[in-house]
């Protein structure tokens, strides 16, 4: 692909339109900036050759621009002298040269027109490789941006895995201390049930001994009454 070929797509390139058509967005600007670097450092060695050519057919201007005025002279003194045939002659040296000036001063107007062309090119493909990196750097920010929010989010869902863990251990720590202190606190006690039978229990052994006793008193009363 010429050169010319390649600038007249890239400047009519719609850059936006192919980046959102590219499967890597990232790697498309990449070859695209890399493209138009390329291609603008041709452009400028084209205008820079150009301008050398320029400044070269200038120097060969202001040669023959020395000729056409030396003839001149030469046939200014002919003819001061009366030598008309020598003026004739130097008369047509000089229309040699003013021919060839001619047609070297197009060429150089061709190469200014040309230079001209460059620049234009240049500023244009600048204009448009400034755009490309500026795009470049959004792309490249918002990746950074979608990489640092995924992170943030698998942070923030591997700390909530992480809360709600600790807050159900929390819980079960706090249910299991409560159990705990509720039977401390009741222990060494009986039940409402357990001190009932107790009771009953006891009252059975004061009834036993009650009548043990009475027993007793009255052997004894026997033994002092007399037979």
């Amino acid at each position: 692909m010429g050169i010319f070929t390649r600038f007249r797509d890239i400047v009519s390139s719609n850059i936006n339109a192919m980046l959102d058509r590219a499967e890597d967005p990232e790697k498309m600007i990449k070859l695209m900036i890399r493209e138009m670097e390329d291609t603008l450092v041709e452009i400028k060695a084209s205008c820079a050759g150009v301008m050398a050519e320029q400044k070269k057919a200038e120097r060969r201007q202001d040669e023959l621009d020395s000729r056409i005025a030396f003839w001149e002279e030469k046939a200014g003194l002919a003819a001061r002298k009366g030598r008309d045939d020598l003026a004739r002659e130097a008369l047509l040296e000089k229309r040699r040269y003013t021919d060839r000036r001619e047609a070297l001063e197009e060429e150089i107007l061709e190469l200014r027109q040309l230079i001209k062309q460059y620049q234009e090119d240049i500023k244009q493909l600048e204009g448009k490789l400034k755009i490309a990196r500026n795009k470049q750097r959004l792309l490249v920010q918002r990746h950074i941006h979608a990489r640092r929010k995924r992170k943030a989010e698998e942070d923030i869902r591997r700390m909530d895995s992480a809360v709600v863990t600790r807050k159900f251990d929390d819980l079960e720590s706090r249910i299991e201390r409560m159990e705990s202190e509720a039977e401390l606190a009741n222990f060494g006690k009986k039940t409402t049930l357990e001190e009932e039978l107790g009771k009953l229990s006891a009252n059975d052994d004061i009834e036993e001994e009650l009548k043990a006793l009475k027993e007793k008193l009255q052997g004894k009363n026997r033994e002092v009454l007399p037979g």
